[in-house]
């Protein structure tokens, strides 16, 4: 499967709180989460070098359609609903039309 459609996310903790918003964005890759969908190819999360309250997440998807389709279902409307109450303001938000690279599982 090839990666079609990215997204990225930038989002801003509550002061003190990056690592645990950093925390919780990645048990979204556990079994039942959006990460874990076998149409998400690409789920990273990523802490500022200069602000540690600042969260990035970028994702690669099979589709655009695969990734609303996910997002619309319940674990991820839990998972975002915990992950805005740890923000201290609204998250940025960027779709992506990927053109080229590489992700390794582990």
């Amino acid at each position: 499967m090839a990666v079609t459609y990215g997204f990225h996310a930038t989002m801003t903790a509550r002061p003190g709180l990056g690592e645990r918003l950093a925390e919780l964005l990645l048990t979204g890759i556990d079994r039942g989460n959006p990460g874990a969908d076998e149409h998400c190819l690409v789920y990273l999360v990523s802490r500022s070098a200069t602000d540690p309250d600042r969260v990035h997440v970028v994702e690669g998807w099979t589709s655009e359609a695969d990734h609303h389709r996910v997002f619309a279902g319940e674990p991820a409307r839990a998972l975002l609903a915990r992950v805005g109450e740890l923000l201290s303001g609204d998250a940025e938000f960027t779709d992506l039309v990927p053109v080229g690279g590489r992700a390794a599982a582990h």
